[in-house]
């Protein structure tokens, strides 16, 4: 499966706004290696198309997942209740932290299914509750 993706950069800790068209595996390896750091920041969607695409934001074992399906609308995935409501959890988005409600965190893990899933069957709304910002 092919992928269309940009992230943070493993060597450097900084977000490369260039997209990669990979393979799904080269991806994985790239995320494999930015939880080794303990956080990072990545923007995929499927390639031949500019929407929809996902972003997911994580630091330790907490992520935000927000959904980009129109060029002036974003929306953030629910939760899956790893944080309190009313926690504020900071997540890197491209180079700066963040602070979102803990209503909007899920775990690391989680994220990335939902990830794989959304490249999968490119259907967003099949991941969850979204909240439009």
């Amino acid at each position: 499966m092919r992928v269309t993706w940009a992230a943070t950069a493993p060597e450097s800790g900084r977000y490369s706004a260039v997209e990669k068209d990979s393979d799904i595996g080269l991806l994985e390896d790239h995320f494999v290696a930015l939880r080794l750091q303990g956080q990072g920041y990545l923007e995929v969607r499927l390639p031949g198309g500019e929407f929809p695409w996902l972003s997911v934001g994580f630091h330790g074992d907490r992520a935000v997942i927000h959904l980009f399906d129109h060029p002036e609308r974003s929306s953030l995935l629910v939760g899956d209740g790893t944080a309190m409501a009313d926690a504020v959890v900071y997540i890197p988005v491209m180079d700066e932290l963040v602070a979102f409600s803990g209503g909007f965190v899920l775990t690391v893990d989680r994220a990335w299914v939902l990830v794989r899933s959304f490249l999968r069957s490119g259907a967003p709304g099949e991941l969850g509750e979204w909240c439009e910002l």
